[in-house]
């Protein structure tokens, strides 16, 4: 599933992401099972309530490396 990432159009961080996911534009969300519940909980809820599936059983390093960042990221959503 990383490598979709890697090639894909794809939003890094939750506030792009939230954005992605309330415009129609999200078609998976990335949580990365590493990071603060207290971020990646609201997130889970609103894809949720949108119904984009939520994947989160990569941690935010390798997040990171499939969106092409030099740091980890809690959250990257693949564009549709």
């Amino acid at each position: 599933m990383l490598k979709e990432l890697q090639s894909g159009n794809k939003v890094s961080g939750a506030k792009q992401s939230r954005r992605a996911i309330r415009d129609g534009l999200a078609e998976r969300v990335y949580l990365a099972g590493d990071a603060d519940a207290a971020l990646t909980d609201p997130l889970r809820l609103f894809c949720l309530e949108n119904g984009v599936p939520v994947v989160d059983q990569y941690s935010m390093r390798e997040l990171g490396q499939a969106a092409g960042i030099q740091v980890g990221s809690a959250v990257v959503t693949l564009l549709k």
